[in-house]
């Protein structure tokens, strides 16, 4: 996180940052209102230092612009013509805080490690909140152990700068994972997702790195690659098993160096982004099998995030299916359709070959009375019920159904449910199911 110093007295600015610099906060500096916006506008800065007089505008207009962009950067006004009206006033706009000329470097330092912290506190509260949106919106739903740990990884990943490999069936989510730690992260840049295996060898290089001008018959202008698009964002390699061996080499360069070379030309640029890579099969396996670059698979496999098949977290679906539904109701704006225990137990016995992506689908199709023998909402309900209402109600049926398979044996029960015998009980107790009425 950097200080961004607006001043346009030399010597201020001098000892200003000085004083910032020998307590380890970088700085960079501005002596124009408008040179400060083109910088915010590339780097948001975590706090602002910046004169009330300026030779283009002053520093009460800053405020306000800053404000527009980011109303939560401090923003600290400091002047040496200052009076307690241009403090209240400046106050009253949002400044974090007013420094009358001169001032100590003490009183400096004080106020500006005041101000980061604020900004470290905003950036993390901002971070948690994208977390739990993640959650929701990405569709990381489900309470199986395995869930829990990819929500773990991914709350512990995100704010690190590590490249991470997601490995998964088609269909688990690999996508969306990636999606949920980079809106986790905190980077500014863009999300740039690219499918190795739709990537023509021939224009590897020059969508990957981009090209000079005159690099190959066609090229008129220079073009900028995807890697360095993606400054500050994050790049996500989907299907990198796909990718040829000599391509292998390419990227596995670029991972160690972070730096690119366009082609046709021999200027280095450093790139500034996070690689997240998924595959689909088993890239260990690959490896050893020599049809996948060891070197590279240990590069990537620094932090790594299994997604487990549908098949194999079938607790999950009942979960899922409710979310799934729920989300494609509100799409088109369809009345949410009744889930039987019936088809609840289908479902819990279908293998899901194309796990969560399948389901989807199915929702989807349930809520536009495509699916069959899919029992439809009634017509005369004035309001749909919640999403934790559709829950409850078809985590009991559910309990109903395995306690009538097992003629009311709650241990058998238990174990059809693959749930610890005292949970069941605790449910049979919420919902208040007798068991003895299945007997």
């Amino acid at each position: 996180m950097h200080v961004l110093l607006i001043e346009d007295d030399p010597v201020v600015m001098l000892g200003a940052e000085q004083a910032l610099q020998l307590v380890d906060i970088p700085v960079e500096m501005a002596s124009t209102v408008e040179a400060a916006m083109q910088q915010v506008a590339r780097a948001c800065p975590a706090a602002i230092l910046c004169d009330v007089c300026l030779p283009d505008e002053d520093g009460f207009a800053l405020l306000q612009r800053v404000r527009a962009i980011d109303a939560e950067v401090p923003v600290i006004l400091m002047t040496g013509h200052g009076d307690i009206r241009m403090a209240v006033e400046a106050m009253h706009l949002g400044a974090y805080d007013f420094l009358e000329k001169p001032f100590s470097s003490e009183r400096l330092v004080d106020v500006m490690h005041r101000a980061l912290e604020k900004r470290r506190l905003v950036l993390e509260n901002r971070r948690l909140q994208a977390l739990v949106a993640s959650q929701q919106a990405f569709g990381l739903v489900g309470e199986t152990a395995g869930m829990v740990e990819v929500r773990r990884r991914i709350a512990a990943l995100a704010p690190t700068q590590v490249d991470i490999l997601i490995q998964g069936e088609t269909g688990t989510g690999k996508e969306v994972v990636a999606r949920a730690i980079h809106e986790a992260s905190g980077r500014s840049g863009p999300f740039v997702a690219i499918n190795c295996g739709a990537l023509p060898e021939a224009i590897f290089e020059s969508e990957m790195f981009g090209h000079e001008a005159g690099a190959f018959t066609g090229a008129a202008r220079k073009r900028v690659g995807k890697l360095e698009y993606a400054r500050g964002g994050t790049v996500f390699l989907d299907e990198i098993e796909s990718l040829p061996m000599t391509q292998q080499v390419k990227l596995l360069r670029v991972l160690q160096e972070k730096s690119i070379e366009r082609l046709g030309g021999n200027q280095t640029t450093r790139i500034d982004c996070r690689f997240i890579a998924a595959a689909k099969a088993d890239l260990k396996a690959l490896s050893d099998s020599g049809d996948f670059r060891a070197d590279l698979y240990y590069r990537l496999h620094v932090a790594c995030i299994e997604l487990a098949p549908l098949r194999e977290r079938r607790e999950d679906i009942p979960l899922l299916m409710a979310h799934c539904v729920h989300l494609s109701a509100e799409r088109y704006k369809a009345p949410p359709p009744v889930l039987s225990a019936t088809r609840m137990a289908q479902w819990l016995a279908h293998t899901w070959p194309g796990n969560v992506r399948e389901l989807k689908n199915v929702a989807d199709r349930l809520c536009l009375g495509l699916e069959p023998d899919a029992p439809q909402a009634g017509g005369n309900s004035t309001q749909a019920p919640s999403l934790s209402q559709q829950m409850d109600r078809f985590e009991k049926q559910l309990l109903a159904h395995a306690l009538s398979n097992c003629q009311g044996q709650v241990a058998m029960a238990a174990e059809q449910l693959q749930l610890p015998r005292k949970t069941l009980y605790d449910k049979i107790t919420r919902h208040q199911i007798d068991p003895a009425d299945y007997r």
